[in-house]
């Protein structure tokens, strides 16, 4: 049994042994609250920015974080 199955079965134990209705509750809110899905709205502009960073990529204009890190130095020195 991997570890995922075995917290899984204690899990499984202590809620059908629990008599708290709030715990049971509480643990539920956890669940829900975790299945949601959130859609998150990109203005025009994002999206463009979006589409010319994939751009970038596509076209291997990119930048090393260590030279990232070095013009940055630079900029603020």
């Amino acid at each position: 049994m991997t570890t995922l199955d075995s917290i899984k079965n204690r899990l499984i134990d202590k809620i059908l042994a629990a008599r708290n209705e709030q715990l049971l509750e509480a643990i539920e809110n956890i669940f829900v609250s975790t299945q949601k899905e959130e859609v998150i709205s990109l203005s025009s502009e994002q999206i463009e920015m979006l589409m010319m960073s994939e751009q970038d990529i596509k076209n291997g204009n990119l930048v090393s974080e260590s030279e990232l890190d070095k013009l940055d130095t630079q900029w603020l020195g």
